[in-house]
């Protein structure tokens, strides 16, 4: 299914100034979801002003790919079903390295922004203090940020339940990349300033939790992103 509308990826109006398009960097993120009260919050923090991409609003912890983030060791893999939604999102056949590498530079992101390891303590020589469990994530959406950007990312959304990872909602801290971390119902967004595309990809996360609360592995996936200077929305 496609759908054509007003909206922006990269959260501005999609009427910018047109300048050499950038090929987009891959790049991951984390919905941390906690229901232990009555409503189910979101974790988000607020980026530097002095970046260049989205500065001064409050996004889901996450950032690029790295390099050797396919190097990384796990201690648990991902679903099938949702192994299944990747593949989906790329046209020409990508190894399950490559797919890996995106969902484990989600949790590498989340615990460099937030200081939330999910995984199992590391005692060995890994490039990580502790080793990533995806086992519990679910792939929520796609979104390709339009030309015209300083920045272009082609981003997977994640989302992740705090008690099936065992995180203490308390243990967030700020840091370099991510200020103002906190804990926002995803129903109530108002006291933050959003990206565009972040707010889009909020009420899909509501939309899915009053389907189904358990947000299930094998779920459609929305996948954003322009054509022809118009924001497409298909589903994976």
């Amino acid at each position: 299914m496609t759908t054509s509308g007003n909206g922006s990826a990269g959260g501005t109006p999609l009427d910018i100034v047109k300048t050499r398009s950038l090929r987009p960097r891959e790049a991951a993120s984390v919905m941390l979801l906690d229901r232990s009260q009555d409503c189910v919050r979101v974790l988000v923090g607020r980026r530097h002003k002095a970046h260049v991409f989205m500065p001064d609003l409050h996004v889901f912890p996450g950032g690029r790919r790295d390099r050797d983030d396919h190097r990384l060791a796990f201690d648990g893999d991902m679903h099938p079903a949702v192994l299944e939604r990747l593949k989906m999102a790329y046209r020409h056949a990508a190894s399950e390295s490559r797919l890996r590498a995106i969902a484990l530079a989600a949790l590498r992101e989340l615990h460099e922004e937030a200081s939330i390891a999910v995984g199992s303590k590391s005692f060995g020589n890994t490039l990580l203090p502790f080793l990533p469990d995806l086992t519990n994530l679910r792939y929520m959406a796609r979104a390709i940020t339009p030309p015209g950007h300083p920045r272009r990312f082609d981003t997977h959304f994640f989302a992740l339940f705090t008690d099936e990872a065992g995180v203490d909602p308390r243990d967030i801290r700020d840091s370099r990349e991510l200020e103002d971390l906190r804990w926002i119902d995803v129903n109530d967004v108002s006291q933050v300033r959003l990206p565009d595309i972040t707010g889009i990809i909020l009420a899909d996360l509501r939309a899915s939790l009053q389907s189904d609360a358990s947000l299930p592995f094998g779920r459609p996936v929305p996948f954003y992103y322009t054509r022809h200077g118009r924001f497409v929305r298909d589903l994976l």
